[in-house]
């Protein structure tokens, strides 16, 4: 049987042209079989692997030569620091959404016991990093999948976050109709139905469903523009993710939806990946 040392460079040597970082995910792979920390595999390199480990080892680096998401594997991916179960019931909340996030809390920054809600919600991802750094407010998730929704309760469970409400359903029409809210923020399935990204890295194995969203990628976002003016409080913010060239229709149909302030925001790859606007008015 191999050494831990010898499984981690076979299993790198496997993973090169396969993994953007091949060395990182054998790790994270190896970390996740034994259940140790990464400390564990250079304070004892010399360690051996059983047969067993061996063999779930070779499935596990087998999986991931075959396309499957290292976060689908782990079942685990970090955002705002949160450690969060995901499944393929569940998009993989990626670093560029945190903008959504940073743009939530700047809007809340005066607020007290502010009202929040997270459309499509998925492994809660954006729900649960704002209810972790604005412990006062009550932030709602939804999501139209109850799949999903069950994977966000857990995470919120886990995570001992007590200051969410989850609701099942579409969009705005799933959450409470007596409510009304100081931001809403999503991010929504953006992607167009014909776009060959979809057959690309991990896209092929996330729910079709939190990934495209018509020919244009713009259906949810025009239902989520309509429905959110009713839904905020006077002045109250909408946040939405979007793809990298959508910023000026996105701009453009909120100012249709009568809403003020609107503006558009990079990611950490300089890329427009965030509109907001504000409704001056009550509906």
């Amino acid at each position: 049987m191999p050494t831990l040392k010898q499984a981690l460079l076979a299993a790198q040597q496997s993973l090169n042209g396969i993994a953007d970082n091949p060395d990182l995910e054998a790790t994270m792979l190896l970390c996740h079989l034994l259940d140790k920390p990464k400390s564990h595999l250079y304070a004892w390199p010399e360690a051996m692997l059983s047969e067993s480990q061996q063999q779930r080892y070779q499935q596990l680096i087998e999986q991931r030569q075959q396309g499957t998401p290292i976060a689908y594997i782990l079942q685990r991916r970090e955002f705002w620091s949160l450690s969060l179960r995901v499944t393929p019931d569940t998009l993989i909340p990626r670093a560029e959404s945190e903008l959504l996030v940073e743009r939530a809390l700047h809007h809340l920054q005066s607020c007290h016991n502010p009202i929040a809600a997270d459309l499509g919600t998925g492994s809660g991802a954006i729900a649960l990093a704002l209810a972790s750094e604005r412990p006062d407010a009550r932030v709602a998730a939804t999501d139209l999948h109850q799949a999903a929704l069950s994977i966000a309760k857990e995470n919120a469970q886990r995570l001992g976050l007590q200051n969410l409400a989850f609701h099942a359903g579409d969009w705005c029409d799933a959450l409470p109709e007596d409510e009304r809210f100081d931001v809403i923020l999503s991010n929504p399935p953006y992607i167009e139905s014909a776009d060959p990204h979809l057959t690309q890295g991990d896209l092929p194995y996330e729910p079709h469903s939190a990934l495209v969203s018509g020919e244009d990628g713009l259906d949810d976002i025009r239902t989520i523009i309509k429905q959110a003016p009713t839904r905020l409080k006077r002045n109250g913010w909408l946040i939405l993710e979007h793809g990298y060239n959508q910023a000026d229709v996105v701009r453009r149909l909120m100012k249709s939806a009568g809403m003020s302030g609107i503006s558009s925001h990079t990611d950490l790859a300089g890329q427009p990946r965030v509109t907001e606007g504000y409704c001056s008015c009550i509906f």
